[in-house]
């Protein structure tokens, strides 16, 4: 009796067992779950780091690297992501926004309003002969209009980050066929602010009368922005502008969020939004912003990059790689003829009219912005792994045509050409309409006989 008495004290002044709560479970796994995605999201951004650093060295552009890596990392990679892929798909959706709101800090609203109404008919070539190709490949493979509507403009829209870094490392910013190509690209950025509108009903699956009202009300909030921009850009600029760098920073990049989302909710596309907005700001504010936006434009724009690639597995690329390398040479040989003909018609020289159209080749980020709204709606799965393998061909392949495209035309054309025995010099030197061609060195008498051609001569030599 005395035994049980004492065991029955000892079992009543024992502490129960602690039993893990609910909260203390879901802390560790919550401390768990975020040392992984630091874990995952730190080696993503040094990973991006590195391979930006190998392709600088080499000077090629790191998109097709950053490709490569969200394939790696994506579904059926080497090393799939886990905690990490919602933050990307997150910081992708910015990197969409940046890449568009610096695009339009580059021009103020007079500059857009003067390329339309000069160059216009190089931007209805320039959309007939690379949009066409893209909608015509899509029919082919059975995928439907509105994947035809989305491969065309894959195919259609140069990319402008791409073909800036050409101009820069190969020298020709100061070129006199660099204006052409570069109003080229404005009215390609400007038709985005159409275009996505469009793309983005078609995808959403609206009727007619619904898709209608989208595109009216892009057009008329992308007019009424260039209108305010036009008259009320100094005040705009006033209102944002600040001294302190941070507060300017903040300001730019809290009304480009919140104007993107607005645009979101109107069934406009986040991205003509942003884009507006860089059009609405000028002078030293865009200046002072474009510097500040800058580092976080480069690091969100690779993330996207990185979550394009996440979301493509890279079995399914070998099947269309046949399309895409098709495709990929048909667009490059329309571009190459869309800068041809928009340089001759400016009246620039033959080797300043090849190198226009190699310098157009590049296809990158916005292709890859057009395609990613297909993949997310999911209207097509082969889509994605198509215009992932063609922007990889044509943005590895862009440098080298800036770079080749004119000293192999003018020898092709040269052999062509080649003049007859007996025929003079520089008749055959003029027989492209009046730029002496670089096969057939000129001689003293054609200086003084020619002394603006050869003039024109020593200076795209000298570029």
């Amino acid at each position: 009796m005395h035994l049980s008495a004492q065991l029955s004290a000892s079992l009543a002044t024992q502490a129960p067992p602690r039993l893990a709560s609910p909260v203390r479970l879901a802390a560790e796994s919550s401390g768990h779950s975020s040392t992984v995605f630091l874990i995952e999201f730190g080696a993503i951004i040094l990973g991006l780091g590195l391979l930006g650093r190998f392709a600088a060295r080499f000077r090629l552009s790191p998109i097709p690297l950053y490709l490569l890596a969200g394939l790696a990392f994506g579904e059926g990679g080497l090393l799939p992501l886990g905690t990490s892929e919602e933050f990307v798909a997150i910081g992708a959706e910015i990197g969409v926004i940046l890449l568009l709101l610096m695009l339009g800090l580059e021009y103020t609203a007079s500059d857009l309003v003067s390329n339309l109404k000069t160059q216009y008919p190089a931007g209805l070539v320039d959309a007939a002969l690379n949009a066409l190709p893209g909608a015509a490949m899509a029919l082919l493979l059975g995928w439907g209009p509105v994947a035809a509507v989305v491969l065309a403009g894959v195919t259609w829209i140069s990319s402008s980050g791409v073909i800036a870094k050409v101009l820069g490392d190969l020298g020709r910013l100061g070129n006199r066929e660099t204006p052409v190509v570069l109003s080229i690209l404005v009215l390609e950025d400007l038709s985005m602010a159409v275009y996505l509108p469009i793309v983005t009903a078609l995808l959403a699956g609206v009727g007619l009368a619904a898709g209608s009202a989208t595109l009216a009300i892009a057009l008329g909030t992308a007019g009424l922005v260039l209108l305010i921009a036009v008259r009320y850009g100094r005040h705009i600029s006033r209102f944002v502008s600040s001294d302190d760098p941070e507060k300017l920073l903040l300001v730019v990049l809290g009304l480009t969020l919140v104007v993107a989302g607005l645009a979101q909710q109107l069934q406009v596309s986040a991205a003509v939004g942003a884009f507006l907005v860089g059009i609405a700001l000028s002078g030293e504010v865009a200046e002072g912003a474009h510097s500040l936006l800058a580092p976080l434009r480069d690091l969100f724009a690779a993330v996207f990059f990185v979550f394009f690639g996440l979301h493509t597995d890279p079995a399914s690329i070998p099947p269309v790689l046949l399309p895409a390398l098709v495709l990929a040479v048909v667009t490059a040989l329309t571009k190459i003829a869309t800068g041809y003909w928009a340089a001759r018609r400016a009246g620039i020289s033959a080797k300043g009219r090849w190198r226009a159209g190699g310098t157009l080749v590049a296809r990158g980020e916005f292709s890859i912005v057009i395609a990613g709204l297909a993949v997310t709606a999911g209207i097509e799965p082969s889509l994605g792994p198509l215009a992932t393998a063609y922007v990889l061909i044509l943005v590895i392949a862009g440098p080298l045509t800036a770079r080749f495209t004119e000293p192999v035309a003018l020898w092709v054309t040269g052999r062509l050409r080649k003049p007859a025995a007996g025929q003079p010099a520089v008749a055959a030197a003029t027989a492209d309409g009046g730029a002496p061609s670089d096969s057939a060195p000129l001689t003293g008498a054609a200086h003084e006989v020619l002394p603006a051609v050869a003039e024109e001569r020593d200076t795209a030599e000298r570029s």
